[in-house]
């Protein structure tokens, strides 16, 4: 059983990377792994979507209560819905320190729309993934409130077992999927998608017919799914996924929420759209760590993880634990290191007043343990490190790294294994 603080850990790398769900049990094929560093709000999501031609929600974002009332006229909808833009979910159920509870409102009336805006606009919004504080929102949503008569899933995603892009879709939409691939995994269906020759028209109106679109809903849900493959390759995305993909009782099919990943690799051709990353709500030390290529995410301990690899980091945090300590964070160095990298994430972490001890973990595949050897004892000197630390080097160059510590003169304490570094860490803390 994970401990307390590995569950804390994983938890907030979940929030950090806004994974949506994953298909696995019965459908091991179908993986959906990419990293998602970038953040966008719904709307922006929302507007990508529109602009590739898919059918979406009419809306406009506003930032203030004024904005807010015009858009609602503007509309000119039955009925509207407003949503708080933050990007934590729970939004419905969340509660303003202003006294107003929930994030999402529906109404008929446009001033009424104006009045709640007042009460969400520049005030936090707490729900069940924010701080306890909550999160100030900035902007709010004005759409279109649609009646939904029938929900389906549907997503396009990288998937390595097929060296490519496939479709998953289900007729049961509007829940969580991996609940539905558990207990009715006959309700998931997944096509393999040709990356040359892209999404065929059979393969469209196949998917359209096994989600249970009917008569000219089928075509229409096909055309749909083109749309959305062609914007899945347009921005580079690793997944999209629409939970529900639904029809109205006008006949519409519709994508009323959607979740999409991006391939970071692809920063440099989706420029626009990697600008439109939203860091307010990120911690101001994760958002120092991303400048310098780190993943930094925060814990309550004393004990310091400077690690490569999440899996690896996620261990040394557990290790920690077993052995008495509390991690206060873990920080993932990543593939290419470089010297100023391990400078950049010794100074991060000497920075935190919760720091009594640093214990480095690193394995080295990818990485050289020299580089970090010489990156480690430079931070040493140089910022002149006051609380203990704890190196524990194995892999590519680790007997050159040892000698570079051996010969360093500074009081660096060696771990021959994970084991005996986490005992050693908890000890420097223990006996200060």
């Amino acid at each position: 059983m994970a401990s307390p603080l590995t569950a804390q850990a994983g938890a907030a790398l979940r929030g950090l990377a806004r994974r949506p769900a994953l298909l696995r049990g019965r459908f091991p094929a179908v993986q959906l792994t990419p990293k998602r560093w970038l953040n966008l709000q719904e709307y922006q999501s929302k507007k990508l979507m529109a602009d590739h031609g898919v059918t979406v929600q009419r809306f406009f974002v506003a930032d203030s209560a004024n904005d807010a009332l015009e858009a609602a006229k503007r509309l000119k909808a039955t009925e509207i819905v407003l949503k708080a833009q933050i990007l934590a979910g729970g939004r419905g159920k969340g509660v303003f320190n202003s006294g107003l509870k929930g994030g999402v409102h529906l109404t008929k009336d446009p001033k009424v729309v104006g009045k709640l805006a007042e009460q969400m606009i520049g005030y936090n919004l707490a729900t069940k993934q924010t701080p306890k504080d909550g999160v100030k929102v900035k902007k709010v949503m004005v759409a279109e409130a649609l009646n939904i008569s029938r929900e389906t899933y549907f997503a396009i995603l990288m998937d390595r077992a097929c060296n490519g892009p496939v479709m998953v879709g289900s007729p049961q939409g509007g829940v969580d999927i991996e609940e539905v691939a558990a207990s009715s995994p006959e309700l998931i269906f997944k096509e393999e998608i040709d990356i040359f020759e892209g999404v065929k028209d059979n393969q469209a109106l196949q998917m359209a017919k096994n989600l249970g679109f009917k008569g000219p809903l089928q075509q229409q849900a096909a055309d749909q799914i083109k749309k959305l493959y062609n914007l899945f390759l347009k921005i580079d995305a690793t997944q999209v996924e629409v939970n529900p993909f639904g029809e109205t009782p006008e006949g519409q099919v519709v994508c009323f929420d959607a979740k999409i990943n991006f391939d970071d690799n692809a920063e440099f051709r989706q420029k626009e759209i990697f600008a439109m990353d939203d860091k307010s709500e990120n911690e101001p030390m994760e958002n120092e760590a991303a400048k310098y290529d780190l993943k930094y995410i925060g814990l309550d301990g004393n004990i310091a993880c400077f690690v490569n690899g999440a899996g690896l980091a996620m261990a040394t945090c557990d290790i920690i634990s077993l052995n008495g300590g509390k991690p206060a964070n873990f920080l993932d160095l990543g593939g290419g290191v470089k010297e100023a990298q391990v400078y950049q994430a010794f100074k991060l972490l000497t920075a935190d007043p919760k720091v009594e001890a640093i214990l480095v973990n690193i394995f080295g595949g990818i990485v050289n343990c020299a580089i970090i050897a010489n990156g480690i004892t430079k931070a040493c000197r140089e910022l002149e490190l006051k609380v203990p630390l704890v190196v524990r080097l194995e892999g590519t160059n680790v007997h050159e790294a040892q000698r570079i510590l051996n010969e360093s003169g500074l009081p660096i304490t060696s771990a021959r294994d994970l084991e005996d570094a986490a005992k050693k860490a908890v000890a420097s803390v223990e006996n200060k």
